[in-house]
């Protein structure tokens, strides 16, 4: 709807954005109203009336040439499911403003930043990040499928990548690329054949003509292993580190602001520093499970301690595991 408001007196832009609109409601079966408001958009004025707008085709989600590609994510969370650093939310805040007024900054000839890189370790917020912030945007979320994408066959990869390019050039959108190390892997590391090194000129061919409409971001947890001409393609990197006592002390309480406990959850915080947002959502939710099970109303310190416990587990076998490869 806010895109919609923003397009009156632009047409073409209004008529694709109100398609989109209708299509959304087809795919929830709200089959009544798409028909109305469709109706509603073609009924135009009469012949000695005004020049009715130009016809558009409706904003497709999924054209042909990406649509083995690249898959809707429905946002599910909004800014209170995520705790960002200071630094951070700075850094987002700035390029929601700038996005706003793209047509404003461009026209005095300056670059709109559109290309994000997002790096850090496992489960410490970079997808969901992305997911936030494209619902904060207004814009879809398409995620790439890379099992898909990268193709066994020589030179298909390549040509996969350029439909996503293609796709995120014409569809106003955030295009989310995860374990982007995948691709942009280090063209000096003697391990690589020459096909995927292939891949990555192509790749940084493509991110250099990108001009989206939305947003490209690319999200790694191997920032190490990037190609180092990889970096200079983006218009901002965004770090994403492991919460400090503040922060997951901030995350419990949001974590726990609907649920009824007989401690102060803040007062844990120093025992999971160390641990990833991903981790300590798990000790949450196990600790609320055990409330369930034993049919009680609140949660008890001895129900987060074991939560805990269960976690300093799963981590133990991880390392282990880790050591011995």
């Amino acid at each position: 709807m806010k895109k919609l408001l923003a397009s009156y007196g632009r047409d073409d832009e209004f008529r694709a954005v109100a398609e989109q609109i209708i299509d959304e409601e087809e795919k929830k079966n709200n089959r009544v109203l798409a028909r109305i408001l469709r109706k509603t958009l073609e009924s135009g004025p009469s012949l000695s009336g005004p020049k009715p707008m130009k016809s558009l085709a409706p904003l497709i989600p999924f054209p042909d040439a990406a649509k083995d590609f690249v898959e809707r994510v429905e946002p599910t969370h909004t800014t209170k499911d995520v705790v960002l650093s200071a630094s951070n939310t700075r850094v987002f805040i700035g390029l929601l403003k700038e996005f706003r007024r793209a047509e404003d900054i461009r026209r005095k000839g300056l670059p709109v930043r559109s290309k994000l890189l997002f790096c850090g370790p496992p489960g410490c917020g970079k997808t969901l990040s992305a997911e936030i912030f494209a619902s904060e945007l207004g814009l879809p979320m398409f995620a790439v499928k890379l099992d898909q994408l990268i193709s066994s066959y020589l030179g298909e990869t390549a040509s996969n990548l350029r439909k996503i390019f293609d796709f995120a050039r014409k569809q106003p959108c955030v295009l989310f690329l995860d374990e982007f190390d995948a691709l942009a892997r280090s063209r000096d590391d003697s391990g690589e054949h020459n096909e995927l090194r292939r891949v990555v000129n192509s790749l940084l061919l493509f991110i250099d003509r990108l001009r989206p409409q939305g947003f490209l971001i690319a999200a790694t947890n191997l920032d190490h292993t990037l190609d180092s001409a990889i970096w200079r393609r983006f218009d901002e990197v965004i770090w994403f580190d492991k919460p400090d006592v503040q922060l997951i002390g901030r995350y419990l309480r949001t974590k726990f602001r609907n649920v009824l406990t007989a401690f102060d959850v803040g007062t844990k915080a120093g025992e999971l520093v160390g641990f990833s947002y991903a981790e300590i959502e798990r000790v949450c939710i196990q600790a609320i499970k055990s409330t369930v099970i034993e049919k009680r109303k609140d949660v008890r310190e001895r129900d987060f301690n074991a939560a805990i416990l269960d976690e300093q587990r799963r981590r133990s076998g991880r390392s282990r595991l880790t050591s011995q490869s």
